[in-house]
């Protein structure tokens, strides 16, 4: 009968100090090479005095703002004009339509066309639009307390003061009466 001989997987490590030889191999060579991947990579050396695009003056300019605004002391402090309003469907009717209350109508409107026109004229983020009294009828029936509030502490996707906080209450509620009178 023929004799079968199983060869036992046998490993190149023989003795012990090969084994810890092995080891701290696989320490130090992985080790190594990172280090000197490092030094590699951030000893590129001064790039400034080889390209001219990096120098401090090539750098300064890149960083300049693109304008800058010159003030005549000489000349009187100006107001700034009121924002021009944004052209909407509901302009005619806006133009028509007389105020709730007559002292604020004129301010009222100021205010809507500097702040409020931005959403309410076109319907953004669910703001009602000027004029759509479908729109404007459960507010208004909600009453005007509930729309100052909402106006001045802000709802929804709307800020307090319609996003311009430096309005005074008065204002924001003749913006408010303003708006509410175009759709009564």
């Amino acid at each position: 009968m023929a004799e079968i001989h199983i060869e036992e997987h046998s490993s190149p490590i023989k003795t012990p100090k090969q084994f810890v030889v092995v080891v701290v191999l696989a320490f130090l060579v992985p080790i190594t090479l990172i280090v000197m991947i490092s030094q590699l990579v951030t000893s590129g050396g001064d790039f400034s005095k080889a390209n001219p695009g990096m120098s401090d003056e090539a750098i300064a300019k890149r960083l300049k703002p693109v304008g800058e605004v010159a003030v005549d002391p000489t000349q009187p402090k100006a107001e700034p004009a009121p924002a021009t309003p944004v052209a909407v469907a509901a302009a005619p009717a806006a133009a028509t339509a007389t105020p709730a209350k007559g002292g604020n109508a004129a301010k009222g409107k100021v205010v809507y066309d500097a702040t409020c026109v931005v959403c309410h004229g076109a319907g953004v983020a669910g703001a009602p639009k000027t004029g759509d009294k479908a729109a404007w009828a459960p507010r208004v029936k909600s009453g005007m307390d509930a729309l100052y509030t909402s106006s001045l502490k802000g709802k929804n996707a709307m800020p307090p003061k319609g996003g311009n906080t430096s309005l005074a209450d008065a204002d924001v509620k003749a913006a408010v009466d303003y708006m509410v009178s175009l759709v009564r």
